[in-house]
């Protein structure tokens, strides 16, 4: 997992809001839409691998996905929530 020091210090590279880690609930709306091919990035590509974790911003409306335990904190890769809602 991300390290708690790392964690502190990451922000959203557009908005500069703080992140935090997602909890189990927005982990699984977002793995549900995954597997029902509904969710992109914000460059427009489809997310074909379910998420073990992520970084919400902390507004709840993007999540930047944590692939092997390294943040992705690229805004093209991040992940827009308001459809799910």
């Amino acid at each position: 997992m991300v390290d708690s020091e790392l964690l502190a210090i990451l922000v959203c590279p557009e908005t500069k809001a703080p992140v935090q880690l997602a909890d189990d609930e927005v982990l699984g709306r977002v793995n549900r839409a995954v597997e029902a091919g509904q969710l992109t990035t914000r460059s427009g590509e489809v997310v074909q691998e379910r998420l073990e974790a992520g970084l919400l911003r902390e507004d709840g409306k993007v999540l930047y996905p944590i692939r092997d335990d390294i943040p992705v904190m690229l805004i093209d890769e991040s992940i827009p929530l308001e459809p799910l809602s």
